[in-house]
């Protein structure tokens, strides 16, 4: 039968299609494939960073971007963890890219804290640990962060009492015990992050936790630990026996 003038084969328009497609939707397609079938020890961190950007910029290549981004920032966990004004710096990065990397960010957090509700927080102190430092480990700035435990030590509030510089956070140990008398809260564990990515505590860091615990001791109140978290580790007062 012979075709329609104007009107060109259906074999001959999809091959007209497959020459047209940009070169990167192939590409697309084999990593999210090597990615289903072998999850995310089967990706370098740009590759991963790839999968992330495909949403955000759908008719662009955009391994030269990944490779930028985890140029720049060292690795796919301080890459997400960046300040979206230090992406902004990205040149190519859109908004909605920005807005997809802190999304994943949030999605990290909400699962790592997922694993403290619910349930008796000491007798699952690596997920404490583990929530910890992905809340706070590639930070770019110190925060003091404080998980406020009942009777039974199950997760009452976990609050970030104060963001400070890279290297200091001031903390006020009234305070804290006040928030903990206002929740009710019968111990409390202290977490804050070295930006340095060493998590070794300071003389301040050691001082500071002495005179919380010194104040929160007359009202029944515990400190169970303080956790020190970075890039490059985790520190517990606890084992160091500090406390």
């Amino acid at each position: 039968m012979k075709q329609p003038k104007g009107k060109p084969a259906k074999n001959a328009t999809a091959g007209l299609e497959e020459a047209q497609a940009p070169h990167f939707h192939g590409h697309r397609q084999r990593l999210r494939d090597r990615f289903m079938e072998g999850g995310d020890t089967a990706l370098a961190d740009y590759e991963l960073m790839e999968l992330l950007l495909f949403r955000a910029i759908p008719r662009r290549d955009v391994k030269p971007l990944a490779k930028a981004i985890i140029e720049r920032f060292g690795s796919f966990a301080e890459a997400v963890a960046a300040r979206p004004e230090r992406l902004r710096e990205i040149d190519g990065l859109s908004e909605g890219a920005i807005a997809e990397l802190k999304i994943t960010e949030a999605a990290a957090r909400r699962l790592a804290r997922g694993a403290l509700e619910k349930r008796t927080v000491l007798s699952s102190f690596s997920a404490v640990t583990d929530y910890c430092r992905t809340a706070m480990a590639y930070a770019e700035r110190e925060e003091f962060r404080i998980l406020f435990l009942d009777k039974r030590n199950a997760l009452i509030a976990d609050e970030v009492q104060g963001v400070g510089t890279v290297d200091h956070t001031p903390v006020y140990p009234r305070e804290v015990v006040r928030r903990a008398l206002e929740l009710g809260a019968s111990a409390l564990i202290l977490a804050h992050n070295h930006p340095s990515g060493d998590p070794t505590p300071s003389t301040a860091d050691i001082r500071m936790t002495k005179d919380i615990v010194t104040i929160a001791q007359p009202f029944g109140i515990a400190v169970h630990d303080h956790l020190i978290v970075g890039r490059n580790g985790q520190t517990s007062f606890r084992g160091l026996k500090l406390i």
